[in-house]
């Protein structure tokens, strides 16, 4: 039996692995304006903040202003809208865990810092007619801000007793505390494992197939 009537699942590092994407878009913005570029095994360290933040950490010293930010940012969501969709991939096991969530009537809704355009061209790409709810960046402020996950219960008639959210960062598990809901960390993202699991999040799950022993399965982990 279904324990947990919504789930507010993160985006980036949670349900889709879109690092060699962002990567790609900011080293394009940073090329424009003939500044260094990174390995895309580095983005995982820049990412989990929003789009500026992952352009200020991007950027050199000594050009982390604000000005400089903007303009950067500015190319890199224009480049990043058009490509956001060409190397990223569902993390394993997600799909079959949405499908089973949905079949039991659980509601389904995506809470992320990716700008809002990008977060619905995204999730509506790769999961057509799942999330009940998409929120990204705009007019919420940016997780670990408890608005967008406190406006999802509103918009879904749910409490934080009947909510739970699954994240991969430590923005996810500031957010869910300060919103009054239980958190599920997932290992497998951009953070480092050590230190998701030294925040002592609610649960954890090293795949998708346990987010579904944790939801549906019998037992006695969330109170009816």
């Amino acid at each position: 039996m279904m324990k947990k009537k919504l789930c507010i699942f993160d985006l980036d590092g949670t349900l889709l692995n879109t690092i060699k994407d962002l990567g790609g878009a900011c080293n394009y913005a940073l090329q424009q304006f003939g500044f260094p570029q990174h390995a895309i095994e580095e983005y995982p360290h820049f990412v989990g903040n929003g789009v500026s933040k992952l352009i200020e950490r991007a950027l050199p010293e000594g050009h982390k202003d604000e000005e400089t930010v903007i303009k950067v940012k500015r190319v890199f969501a224009e480049y990043y809208i058009d490509h956001c969709t060409e190397k990223t991939e569902p993390y394993p096991g997600i799909a079959a865990l949405l499908s089973s969530l949905k079949k039991e009537g659980c509601k389904l809704a995506v809470a992320s810092n990716k700008f809002q355009t990008a977060t619905d061209k995204i999730i509506r790409f790769y999961f057509p007619d799942t999330f009940d709810t998409i929120l990204g960046e705009g007019p919420n402020p940016r997780k670990p801000d408890p608005k967008m996950l406190i406006d999802i219960m509103q918009q879904n008639n749910c409490n934080p007793a009947s909510t739970i959210h699954i994240g991969d960062s430590l923005t996810d598990i500031g957010a869910a505390r300060a919103a009054g809901i239980n958190v599920i960390a997932c290992t497998w993202g951009f953070a480092p494992r050590e230190i998701i699991l030294a925040e002592q999040p609610d649960y954890k799950a090293e795949n998708a197939d346990e987010i579904k022993d944790l939801l549906l399965n019998p037992s006695p982990i969330f109170p009816q």
